[in-house]
């Protein structure tokens, strides 16, 4: 059978499954022209990396990456630039009796026959991504142009008509404007992207993606399609193309390279059209594991002794986009057994778990935190998640959740952990109920992971050296390492996020300082007093062992 090792590898890896493999064969029998890899391409099955990589691990082929494409041409005349282009084949290096091709499909033995007669030497084969070998084809024969300035070409739009609602959905359907639209979001998931801002200004259109919690700007759409790439998206995510005065929220269900993606559209009125961000959902890169994602040591252990608790209330606090979602699922993952009901409300649910009974919240219609609360706790539930802790009778609700048994999780928009507590005395809920059910309060945030393929050894500078605390957790003479940037990371030198965490315990000290309403500060000081690694300290801990930089650590922590 052709592509049996293809196949295999991409089925032992889960990036395909049988039905998938039966759709493909289907679509395989009616055309004749694609290539199986092709057509998994095609259909979304897989992603180009995926298929390049099961060619790789096969052990028959060597990998060419983009910096191997040479600018100039290494094929002669007789081999034509649409049987290339066809076949997704470009030519890498060439001797008087050897010729070295990078190839989409290197086990399709008609292209390696023709070129040998092309060209009378010896074929030799790497495998390459498909977009990379369609660039390299457009640098050695075209003009240069990247696939947006193509795509731009085939743009006709006429001048005004903005306002009138069919004109927007008929330049909304057209093929260059539906182009534009799933490029950038193919930009998006090949870089592992968490957000795309697409930000109209009075002479440009902006596209930017949060990359690794950094945003890098990217070739965008020209601003006279501005309303038309803007009204693909509303349309996609089903909000109102007519309405532009107000904000709109609205979700996207896309199989795009080889991934089901669940991507969430907000838009927003500005002086120049409607600003709109699409949040990435990727639920086959979400890893729902403690150790994974940055809990270890005496964190992990505390943090799981009071997931073991059958009630109180648990916190994780943290600005937003700082994986206080992620956490929270990871805990529930952790929970979900046959001998617990679990009931979470969440505004919106964005990742689905089997087993767990998820209620999405919907404002408009009354259905908000509180109120499905209230029905929740005649669900008898034994643990309840609530996605955030906005007001006052929520919080009232989930105390009194913790107070009749139930274990809670939920989250809050804080600093710090010790912050945690004197927003929930704020919001005004009595400091005897927060003392008697807050278990514990955890503190998170993200920083960049260094790309473990270049990273190279560094050192502290003096200055840094004679900090006392910077001392206590990297000792002179630990080895640390600094950002260098290669392909694998896109020449950024960090590749992945980590967390860096502290975790407040309610001892019974600290229930006395809540008792008295002391100030976050003194409570932060005697949680440290009683062992709590802040923030900061966690971070210096990964800067030494090699994960993390000390400049990613200052810029996500107050420490500077």
């Amino acid at each position: 059978m052709p592509y049996k090792s293809l196949l295999k590898t991409l089925q032992d890896k889960g990036k395909l499954s049988a039905t998938e493999l039966r759709k493909v064969e289907r679509v395989k029998k009616t055309t004749i022209s694609e290539s199986l890899p092709h057509l998994l391409i095609k259909l979304g099955l897989c992603s180009e990396n995926d298929v390049t990589e099961a060619f790789v691990e096969s052990g028959r082929f060597q990998r060419a990456s983009a910096a191997d494409f040479p600018i100039e041409n290494q094929l002669p005349d007789s081999v034509s630039l649409r049987f290339l282009k066809h076949y997704h084949v470009t030519g890498l290096d060439q001797t008087e009796t050897d010729t070295t091709v990078a190839m989409m499909d290197p086990e399709n033995r008609f292209v390696v026959d023709a070129l040998h007669l092309a060209t009378g030497k010896t074929i030799h084969v790497k495998v390459g991504l498909l977009s990379e070998i369609d660039a390299a084809l457009e640098m050695q024969y075209g003009e240069g142009k990247s696939q947006m300035d193509k795509i731009v070409d085939g743009l006709v739009l006429e001048e005004g008509g903005e306002e009138d609602l069919e004109h927007l959905k008929d330049l909304a359907s057209e093929a260059p404007v539906i182009k534009m639209v799933n490029l950038i979001m193919q930009q998006a998931i090949e870089t592992k992207a968490s957000d795309i801002h697409i930000e109209p200004f009075e002479q440009s259109l902006k596209v930017r993606l949060r990359i690794d919690g950094v945003l890098q700007e990217i070739h965008a759409p020209p601003v006279k399609s501005t309303a038309a790439v803007i009204s693909r998206i509303k349309i996609m995510a089903k909000l109102n193309i007519a309405e532009r005065r107000l904000p709109q929220d609205g979700r996207i269900k896309v199989q795009m390279l080889g991934k089901e993606l669940d991507l969430r559209v907000s838009t927003i009125p500005t002086m120049h059209g409607e600003s709109v961000v699409i949040r990435l959902l990727d639920k086959e890169n979400t890893v729902l594991d403690f150790a994974a994602l940055g809990f270890s040591g005496k964190h992990l252990q505390l943090f799981n002794e009071v997931l073991t608790q059958p009630h109180g209330i648990i916190l994780i606090t943290g600005p937003t986009g700082s994986g206080k979602s992620t956490t929270l699922y990871a805990a529930l993952k952790q929970l979900n057994t046959a001998a617990r009901k679990i009931i979470t409300v969440e505004d919106p649910v964005e990742y689905q778990m089997e087993g767990i009974n998820q209620i999405e919240a919907k404002p408009q219609i009354g259905l908000t935190f509180a109120s499905a609360l209230r029905s929740i706790v005649r669900q008898d539930p034994d643990v309840i998640m609530i996605g955030e802790m906005r007001d006052l009778e929520t919080a009232k609700i989930a105390v009194q959740s913790s107070l009749t048994g139930h274990l809670v999780l939920s989250t809050l928009h804080t600093n710090d952990a010790a912050g945690g507590i004197a927003r929930l005395l704020d919001m005004g809920l009595e400091e005897y109920l927060l003392s008697s059910t807050v278990n514990g309060i955890l503190a998170q945030r993200l920083v960049r992971k260094l790309c473990t393929a270049c990273k190279q050894v560094g050192t502290l500078t003096d200055t840094l050296l004679q900090d006392a605390h910077i001392r206590r957790f990297v000792p002179e003479g630990s080895v640390i390492y600094k950002p260098v940037g290669c392909p694998a990371c896109g020449g950024l030198g960090y590749r992945g996020r980590i967390a860096i965490i502290e975790f407040l315990l309610m001892t019974d000290p600290i229930r006395k300082l809540v008792m008295a309403r002391a100030e976050s500060g003194h409570i932060h000081k005697l949680a440290i007093s009683e062992g709590m690694t802040t923030l900061y300290e966690n971070g210096l801990e990964k800067v030494a062992q090699g994960i993390t930089t000390l400049e990613e650590v200052m810029r996500v922590t107050a420490e500077s």
